[in-house]
C-alpha cells in the first residue's frame, strides 16, 4: 500500500521507496535460492512506466532469471493492483538485480546445483 511516508510531493509512491522495495523482493527471491545469505551487487534496467498514487496498492514479484557460479540475476515486476474486479493490474515497475551469494564474512561462496 502506498502510505503518504512512501510518497513524493505529488501523492505518489517515490522512486527511491520503490527502489527500496524492489531491492528486498530480489533479497527475498536470490536468498531463497541460495539458501542462505546474499547481497545485492547492481541494479540495472529500472523502467518506471506510470506513477502509483497514494492508496493504492503495489504488488512485486520477484524470480531469479540467471544463475551462475555465485551470482543471480533478479527480475523485479511491480503492477498496481486493481481497485475493483472491473480493473486489470497494471506494470509500473520493472528492474534487473544483481545479487551475490556470500558467507558470514561476506566472501562470495558457490551456488549449489538446482536439483
Amino acid at each position: 500500500m502506498v502510505l503518504p511516508p512512501l510518497s513524493n510531493h505529488y501523492g505518489t509512491l517515490f522512486a527511491g521507496q520503490a527502489l527500496a522495495l524492489m531491492s528486498k523482493a530480489a533479497f527475498v527471491a536470490a536468498s531463497r535460492r541460495a539458501g542462505h545469505d546474499v547481497v545485492m551487487a547492481r541494479c540495472s534496467q529500472v523502467d518506471f512506466f506510470a506513477p502509483i498514487p497514494q492508496g493504492r496498492a503495489l504488488e512485486l514479484s520477484a524470480q531469479v532469471v540467471r544463475t551462475g557460479r555465485t551470482s543471480m540475476s533478479v527480475q523485479v515486476l511491480g503492477q498496481m493492483a486493481p481497485r475493483n474486479r472491473s480493473e486489470v493490474a497494471s506494470e509500473v515497475l520493472r528492474g534487473l538485480f544483481e545479487m551475490v551469494s556470500v558467507d558470514a564474512s561476506g566472501r562470495p561462496v558457490l551456488l549449489a546445483p538446482l536439483e
